[in-house]
């Protein structure tokens, strides 16, 4: 007889959307052309123009999605509806606001390459695309839990983190990986705001990095992934508070030092570097025990690591004097 041991984060299965029932309406979506897919392009009907819809699916990569699911990656709850997180954004490079869906559209995502330096076997530049053509694609299912105390569970396509770490090649004395953004205040008119540290950039350490769930994403709901999610390439962490998963990311640096990431630079008695979720650490401004679900507005109990402590717990057993939960 096989018993089953539930993940740490899993609810029953009666409680979450089945494969085959998803896997149906995105098949049924691929299929009616390029047309209706316009619109039902996040923002289209609130703000986006068909035009700009459109170009929102113009990508090199788009014939490689929908990929197949690697159902060890539920999550935990029913996938919330892509009208939602489309366009309930945080994305500062467009303003302090959730509605920047329809300016992240200025956004030029071809030609975007990604630069990978520091303390690597040799530094070099490559395309998106090329990067993706040699990554393994796979979808996986995660809850996104931000610092604001709201969240959701979002179908993400992309490859392991640590692949990526592999292709980079870092030297033995390499400990952390800097991400950062790219640099366009022409088009992200919030990089005009000077009191913030431009570009955005974030960090996490090479064992982090290469943790099974440490994941780096290129699509979602079975497409590319749209402007307002940080196309072409961004980062998702689910054991950790939203802020630390960076957005359009261009470039990746390895470091022996515990770099300063861009929130914690602003204020480090609030956003620590760890971020790592835990409902028994009050925001200085706000408990963290509960959290809004963006798809049904109720308020459910927030888990330690955003449910995700069976992978990641052993992480930070030896860390000692370190405030990991903020």
């Amino acid at each position: 007889m096989l018993i089953k041991k539930p993940r740490s984060w899993e609810l029953p299965e009666s409680a979450v959307t089945s494969e085959s029932r998803y896997r149906n309406r995105r098949e049924i979506v691929k299929g009616l052309g390029l047309g209706i897919a316009a619109a039902s392009l996040p923002g289209f009907g609130t703000g986006l123009s068909v035009g700009q819809a459109l170009a929102a699916v113009a990508d090199p990569t788009a014939h490689l999605y929908p990929v197949d699911r690697n159902n060890g990656f539920e999550g935990g709850r029913d996938i919330t509806p892509e009208k939602l997180t489309s366009r309930y954004n945080n994305f500062y490079e467009f303003g302090s606001h959730k509605e920047i869906a329809l300016a992240a559209q200025k956004l030029e995502i071809r030609p975007w390459t990604i630069e990978i330096d520091g303390l690597v076997e040799k530094k070099f530049t490559i395309g998106i695309d090329e990067l993706i053509k040699k990554m393994p694609l796979e979808e996986r299912i995660y809850r996104h839990r931000c610092v604001e105390a709201w969240s959701m569970v979002v179908p993400w396509s992309g490859f392991p983190l640590a692949e990526l770490i592999d292709f980079a090649e870092p030297l033995s004395s390499a400990k952390y990986v800097v991400m950062e953004t790219f640099m366009d205040p022409e088009v992200a008119p919030g990089q005009k705001q000077f009191w913030y540290p431009w570009p955005y950039s974030e960090g996490l350490t090479l064992k982090e990095a290469t943790n099974d769930l440490a994941f780096m994403v290129t699509g979602v709901y079975g497409k590319p992934l749209a402007k307002q999610f940080g196309s072409p390439l961004r980062l998702a962490v689910p054991w950790k508070y939203g802020y630390k998963s960076i957005k359009s990311i261009v470039r990746f640096k390895f470091v022996s030092r515990r770099p300063k990431s861009f929130w914690e630079e602003i204020n480090q008695r609030e956003y620590g570097f760890w971020a790592n979720v835990n409902p028994e650490v009050d925001h200085p401004r706000w408990s963290q025990a509960r959290e809004r679900d963006l798809a049904t507005g109720r308020k459910i109990p927030t888990l330690l690591f955003n449910g995700y402590g069976d992978e990641v717990a052993d992480l930070y057993e030896d860390i000692k004097g370190e405030k990991l939960y903020r």
